[in-house]
């Protein structure tokens, strides 16, 4: 049996997949992508072939300071080495062996994840792990089911996942109607409205779901005390709390999860993470506490992939490298310095910064978001456009002031290059 040496692994990437060795042009690889690939996802604006901390280089070699962390996933950059290291030292001693059996990072990533969500001696709570967000949420919309009741109460501007189950939660018509019908009993009330949802939840509510800050909705925050409205009004009700936190979660917005942060902690009956959990290696997981931790039982749910021992251990590496260099206080600190630099632009074009640590939404007056979205790609920074007239800003933990001072520096000229174009 032969080994390949780890220098020859871009070697053997550009042999494998051609268009990454050097001479590939972004006109070539795109009239492959338009052949072979289900156009879901429309025309891709770059072909990227390499990235390393914080940037990213495309298929031309144009640099790109990465601010979306491939949507709030590559929470400690790109080809971050102590993740690398320790994917690859799994991956050469155990890759998969199937939920038939346990492996040690799948128990110790479930022990982690346990802590978060405010498990211990005098809470119980288990995991099940999956690939992804919206499997994440699956999981969690099946553990509802076996409440006895079928009712959940969702967020209008929600979004959990494009899966039948998860999308039957996610408000969005565009995403829904082409689907139709849907798993149903699902209601929609006003985010972060606590006197709607308390009209909407009586005792034929299995549910209520909720993200801590919508981030598909344009890095919506509802008010402090919203989250423990929820709790409380779920509890009075016998409902299960429901928290989604795949986009908020795992340090992003500068603590575990968001809905543990700030003066109004809530501890949910379901919490969901993906995304920044494996730092670009598919992992997610539902984490369910006190009595919603045995509502699942035996051959009742499944997956062949999630909870892999590569899987765990990527998960346990970010976990390890957030704790290590203090990236949740480096999210918090970030954050401030984004939304204070661009508070103090007085642009009349910004009406303000949303969000919390490095989930930022940049609030526009006018709808030209997506045009200063491209002008900043042409500039060298990745933000992108959830909403016309928001730009969603979601960076790497581990950007540094003067990183992140580049962008902030440049944005006036986008602004005024976006306002520009459209008049």
């Amino acid at each position: 049996m032969t080994h390949t040496a780890p220098g020859t692994a871009v070697t053997d990437a550009a042999r494998l997949a051609p268009a990454l060795s050097e001479g590939a042009t972004t006109a070539a690889v795109l009239q492959g992508y338009q052949q072979s690939m289900i156009g879901v996802f429309g025309t891709p604006k770059r072909v990227f072939v390499r990235g390393e901390g914080v940037h990213v280089w495309d298929a031309e070699g144009r640099k790109h300071l990465d601010l979306l962390s491939g949507l709030a996933v590559t929470a400690l950059g790109h080809a971050h080495p102590f993740v690398l290291s320790a994917i690859t030292s799994q991956l050469s001693t155990l890759g998969h062996v199937s939920n038939f059996f346990a492996t040690p990072a799948q128990v110790a990533l479930a022990e982690r994840l346990v802590a978060m969500a405010g498990g211990g001696p005098d809470l119980p709570a288990k995991v099940f792990f999956a690939n992804s967000g919206t499997e994440a949420n699956e999981a969690a919309l099946k553990i509802t089911r076996r409440t006895g009741r079928t009712k959940v109460v969702a967020a209008e501007g929600a979004f959990h996942g494009r899966t039948m189950g998860a999308l039957s939660l996610t408000a969005k018509a565009s995403y829904r109607e082409p689907f139709e019908p849907l798993p149903g009993d699902v209601v929609f009330v006003p985010y972060g409205d606590a006197a709607a949802l308390a009209a909407a939840v009586d005792e034929t509510v299995a549910a209520v779901v909720l993200e801590p800050i919508q981030g598909e909705n344009g890095v919506v925050t509802p008010p402090a005390d919203y989250l423990t409205e929820a709790r409380r009004i779920t509890r009075e009700h016998g409902a299960l709390l429901w928290l989604d936190e795949v986009q908020t979660g795992m340090g992003r917005t500068g603590s575990w999860l968001a809905s543990q942060a700030g003066e109004h902690p809530v501890t949910a009956d379901l919490v969901t993470v993906a995304k920044g959990l494996g730092n670009g290696f598919p992992v997610g997981a539902c984490i369910a506490t006190g009595t919603a931790a045995d509502l699942l039982g035996a051959g009742e749910h499944g997956t062949t992939f999630g909870g892999n021992p590569v899987a765990a251990i990527a998960g346990l590496a970010v976990i390890s490298v957030i704790e290590r260099d203090g990236l949740l206080a480096n999210a918090t600190a970030r954050g401030e310095q984004l939304r204070s630099a661009v508070e103090a632009l007085g642009s009349p074009l910004v009406a303000g910064v949303t969000g919390r640590g490095l989930l930022r939404g940049i609030r526009l007056h006018q709808p030209v978001a997506p045009a200063v979205a491209d002008a900043a790609l042409e500039a060298g920074y990745i933000v992108n456009a959830p909403r016309p007239d928001v730009l969603r800003v979601a960076p790497p933990l581990i950007i540094t002031a003067d990183q992140l001072q580049t962008f902030l520096d440049a944005l006036p000229g986008l602004l005024e290059t976006a306002v520009g174009g459209a008049a």
